[in-house]
């Protein structure tokens, strides 16, 4: 079984409180970006346990942490399930705040509830994909989601960017989730995101932000050049995903041409040192 594992953006991410148990109240809306993805292949096995093979982008993780492993086990844990080969093609790039991993993970769990017929409801599905990330269970739905608790709380968004052209550019950094949440400083906002989302998406600039762009701008000045630059070439609406490094913007539907210019690395400035700030363009017609 073959399937693709598409990544996702958050319009907005406002961290409200720290949590007793260590992690963070948030709200965002993630919302699925269908046209860069994964590509997953699972089959079963007469053998147990599962036979696992990465291809396609480096992933700086050892192959025995990948989510598509643990997505394996959780199923075999819960359900006993045992015996698949697993390919990934990864695509979308990793440290970027897309959920490429998340999406994975949660590909995985699909393909074995079909494989071995457990006809699991979506209820039991966002618990497998839960137990795994905070963004994970997004994946199950795949559409739309106000998220909110860990993010994997949702409801949904009714968003709709269709005629827009989204950028994702990914400067050659990471930022690491610890590190996105250690520089935080966590605040209510006096209006929810829901609400403000319901603005044109002209105005959400000036009220639409992401709470890790404050640290993470401050130790990557490469991310925010290329936020800046998005901006500049004519975005209705930039901002970085998740907790980065990847930056995201909206362009009305005229104008991919001029979004496809501004995710090029000569046009961004150089960065203290002198080194250039290179991207690698990812366009969209949503």
């Amino acid at each position: 079984m073959i399937l693709e594992a598409n990544c996702k953006i958050n319009l907005g991410l406002d961290i409200l409180r720290r949590r007793p148990d260590g992690y963070h109240d948030l709200e965002t809306v993630m919302y699925p970006v269908r046209g860069l993805f994964d590509v997953v292949e699972v089959d079963r096995t007469a053998s147990s346990g599962a036979e696992f093979r990465a291809e396609g982008l480096a992933v700086d993780c050892d192959p025995a942490d990948n989510l598509c492993l643990k997505a394996f086990r959780t199923m075999h844990d819960r359900y006993g399930v045992d015996g698949v080969r697993i390919r990934l093609d990864k695509r979308v790039p990793f440290g970027a705040g897309l959920g490429g991993g998340s999406s994975d993970a949660t590909a995985v769990i699909r393909a074995i509830d079909a494989l071995f017929e457990l006809h699991l409801d979506e209820a039991e599905l966002i618990g497998c994909a839960a137990a795994l990330g905070s963004d994970t269970a997004f994946f199950v739905r795949n559409t739309p989601q106000l998220c909110t608790g860990r993010g994997e709380v949702m409801s949904s968004c009714p968003i709709d960017l269709s005629g827009m052209t989204l950028v994702i550019v990914k400067p050659d950094e990471g930022v690491s989730t610890r590190e996105a949440y250690a520089g935080i400083a966590p605040r209510v906002p006096a209006v929810p995101l829901a609400e403000r989302l319901r603005r044109p998406v002209s105005e959400w600039q000036r009220s639409i932000e992401n709470a890790f762009e404050i640290s993470v701008f401050a130790a990557h000045p490469a991310i925010r050049a290329a936020k800046e630059q998005l901006l500049a070439a004519g975005a209705l609406y930039a901002s970085m995903s998740g907790s980065g490094s990847a930056v995201f913007g909206l362009f009305d539907g005229r104008m991919s041409v001029s979004a496809a210019t501004a995710a090029d690395a000569s046009g961004l400035p150089r960065e203290k040192g002198g080194s250039r700030c290179r991207l690698s363009p990812y366009v969209f017609a949503l």
